[in-house]
């Protein structure tokens, strides 16, 4: 028996992970383990003599990241086989991999080696800025959809001169003209700030690759063996550092799956995963079809949803599994009675003994968490509802931002946010003026304020270069008068205090790291949080999600719920989508299907309120994709005939 059969792997998994050079493309279905055959080649490149500092592994969320680097380092107790010392593969996501590359190549760029890094709600805090520095009012210009906008367009790899340039050859509408304004302005309020944004992390470090010629040379003799997770969600840029990434040998694998492409709206595009073969003409093409997440009912289900969509690569994933339950498809009055159905369902799920972690309630829209989240209240059962940001907490970033202005005191926005909280006698008139050079004018007492706020940032910086980061943290708490404030507050201030431990409690995990290493490498990955990282794995809750944030977990048990035409699939503002568009919101609902490994339950309203506007519904299509065989019908309202609907057809 050799090595490779000792590992469980069926056929194609071995023909995948015994393939160590030149290009590979592992098309994987839904549950097909993929994570397990890119964890054990990584593993077999090791004991073939591939120095494990030579091997690259990038996915899309911090959490896929952490399993996998997890994995690939279970057994090696000591020194990797075939590796020396503490040598390990380098695996993150593309936005560490770009803090990562831009903070070596730093002095090439001019920028501080340890920038802030934006996050969203920061960036459109800037935007908004922006926006009021241009005379323009962020009420009727929504900062949100402006950072949209240069999000994308950054996406694709232009810059604001780009962007500009190319308006410039065509004519604009309003909104666009606002962009190109803003867009500079929101740069230098970036700059001003020794700053970067999420997309500037994919961007910069493209430019670099692209014009630095050593640089680039550098990585690729660096990284021989590179990996990329889910490659049909890659947008231009990110498509463009792996591929300046690839050196002379072409050892670049590609994983994804066609079917699993949701993420269109924000620039991924499904032509870098058609197009491998364009690219590397001598790619080696394996298809995963082998589902160990699913019944096979669920499976059929899934596989007769997917095959009506054209731009797809033809596969039918199958199992050993036995056929399972049916799909329950349930038709409610309203989205009151939609979410009691759901909580009731769950109730009597976790009477029979499912753990409630095992069970998703998934919606298509975020206003549609208010009433499920509501139902679940009313009925006293446990859930975790994703998407309410841990480290976008007022107190977690309060203590964040202590931290980025000590140590980057060119921060406006972090002494901003700061200077003044827990209060201590410094208005906005004064904050005006010490942003506009001139403190010169300010009263005494005032500059003695000043001269105290400052020199508590000092300690602060002087504490984070020489303790552990945790204890750093802790400091900020105490000397910042940060928890004295929270305990005169109530059971608020309490649950604020408390939210400000379990961030220390969070940072431990970098204590072994240098302490300027551990406070960059914190700062960065609380900015790159994702929904997913707030999935707290010990707590026994039913999860509430959007699909979006659910790809790539799995349950036992799936609710997909407001099945409805125009919500799933979503219509959105636009009366019109593209057959492109219609194909992805397939795949969503693909997506939501093979979540599940035992039971699925399907829902929708006859009437709901969007935009407080009660309209009626009918059932989604995808319901009716789904063969009749393989669907139990539930209709809950007693004046409806049983099963309406059906001879409609799409």
């Amino acid at each position: 028996m050799s090595n490779l059969d000792k590992l469980g792997l069926n056929e194609a998994q071995k023909d995948a992970v015994s393939t160590i050079s030149g290009p590979l493309l592992i098309l994987a279905g839904a549950g097909a383990g993929k994570t397990k055959t890119i964890t054990e080649r990584i593993r077999h490149l090791v004991k073939t003599g591939i120095a494990p500092s030579s091997i690259l592994a990038i996915t899309f969320t911090n959490k896929a990241a952490r399993e996998m680097r997890d994995r690939i380092e279970k057994g090696w107790e000591t020194a990797p086989p075939g590796g020396a010392g503490d040598e390990k593969p380098f695996v993150s996501t593309f936005h560490s991999l770009g803090v990562h590359i831009l903070r070596e190549q730093a002095h090439i760029l001019g920028i501080k080696k340890y920038f802030v890094v934006f996050d969203r709600g920061e960036s459109r805090a800037a935007v908004k800025e922006a926006l009021t520095q241009f005379g323009l009012d962020p009420k009727t210009h929504d900062p949100g959809r402006i950072l949209g906008v240069i999000s994308k367009e950054k996406g694709r790899g232009l810059t604001c001169e780009e962007f500009r340039e190319a308006q410039g050859t065509q004519r604009q509408g309003y909104f666009i003209k606002v962009v190109s304004e803003v867009w500079p302005e929101y740069e230098k309020i970036l700059k001003r700030d020794s700053a970067l944004d999420f997309d500037d992390l994919l961007l910069k470090t493209r430019n670099l690759l692209r014009d630095e010629a050593g640089v680039r040379r550098y990585y690729q003799e660096h990284w021989t063996h590179i990996h990329i997770d889910e490659y049909q969600d890659t947008n231009r840029v990110q498509y463009e550092i792996a591929k300046m990434l690839v050196g002379s040998g072409d050892n670049i694998c590609a994983v994804g799956d066609i079917d699993q492409n949701i993420y269109s709206w924000r620039g991924a595009d499904i032509k870098n995963i058609l197009d491998f073969e364009a690219d590397y003409p001598s790619a080696k093409v394996v298809l995963l079809e082998e589902n160990y997440r699913s019944s096979k009912n669920i499976l059929d289900a899934a596989n007769a949803v997917i095959e009506k969509n054209k731009m797809r690569r033809k596969k039918n994933l199958f199992t050993k599994s036995e056929s399972g339950e049916k799909i329950i498809f349930a038709q409610n009055i309203d989205e009151i009675g939609e979410a009691e159905y759901v909580a009731s369902k769950v109730k009597e799920l976790m009477a029979q003994g499912t753990p409630p972690e095992e069970i998703a309630v998934l919606y298509r829209a975020n206003f549609q968490s208010r009433i499920l989240e509501e139902a679940f209240m009313t009925a006293g059962l446990p859930y975790q509802m994703l998407g309410t940001r841990f480290f976008e907490r007022q107190e977690v970033k309060d203590v964040i931002s202590y931290l980025r202005a000590a140590l980057n005191p060119e921060s406006l926005s972090d002494l901003k946010r700061i200077i003044n909280t827990p209060a201590r006698g410094i208005g906005k008139t004064t904050v005006l003026k010490i942003f506009a050079n001139q403190e010169e004018g300010l009263p005494s007492g005032t500059r003695a304020k000043l001269k105290s706020f400052r020199e508590l940032l000092d300690k602060i910086a002087v504490v984070a270069r020489e303790k552990i980061i945790s204890e750093t943290l802790t400091f900020i708490i105490k000397t910042s008068t940060l928890e004295e404030e929270w305990k005169k507050g109530g059971e608020e201030g309490e649950a604020r205090l408390e939210n400000a431990y379990e961030l220390v409690n969070f940072a431990s995990r970098y204590n072994h790291l240098p302490s300027e290493v551990a406070v960059a490498n914190l700062l960065s990955d609380v900015a790159l949080q994702s929904d997913q990282d707030e999935l707290d794995e010990g707590k026994r809750a039913v999860r509430l999600m959007t699909v979006h944030a659910a790809k790539g977990l799995e349950f036992d048990v799936v609710f997909i719920t407001g099945l409805e035409e125009g919500l799933f699939p979503h219509q959105g503002l636009e009366s019109d989508k593209t057959p492109e568009e219609n194909e992805e919101e397939r795949r969503l609902f693909y997506v939501a299907l093979t979540r599940a490994r035992k039971k699925v339950f399907l829902s929708s309203s006859e009437v709901r309120t969007i935009f407080g506007r009660r309209q009626i519904n009918i059932p989604s299509q995808f319901i009716f994709d789904i063969p009749e065989s393989l669907v139990d019908y539930e209709i809950r309202n007693e004046a409806t005939p049983r099963r309406p609907l059906l001879e409609i057809e799409f």
